[in-house]
């Protein structure tokens, strides 16, 4: 199986030195143009209790209702 092509390499290397899995980092900086890569968003420690909640139900984080605020910071970035 041939090597999978990476769209943007710069990004795949920073997000391999910082940490992220090969598979992760791939499938970030595949992302097409036109998704906000995190590049400008706001870290989450600017988001409110709700926003951070709101996203821990989209990508399914069980026990999001449990959870401060660095609590879903933490399960956010580890998912």
């Amino acid at each position: 199986m041939p090597d999978a092509i990476i769209k943007n390499e710069k990004q795949y290397q920073t997000l391999l030195e910082i940490g992220y899995s090969k598979e992760k980092a791939a499938r970030i900086a595949n992302m097409p143009d036109e998704v906000e890569k995190g590049v400008n968003a706001k870290p989450y420690e600017e988001w409110t209790k709700e926003e951070l909640y709101q996203q821990a139900r989209k990508v399914g984080i069980e026990g999001r209702s449990y959870m401060n605020k660095n609590n879903l910071i933490k399960s956010l970035r580890t998912n």
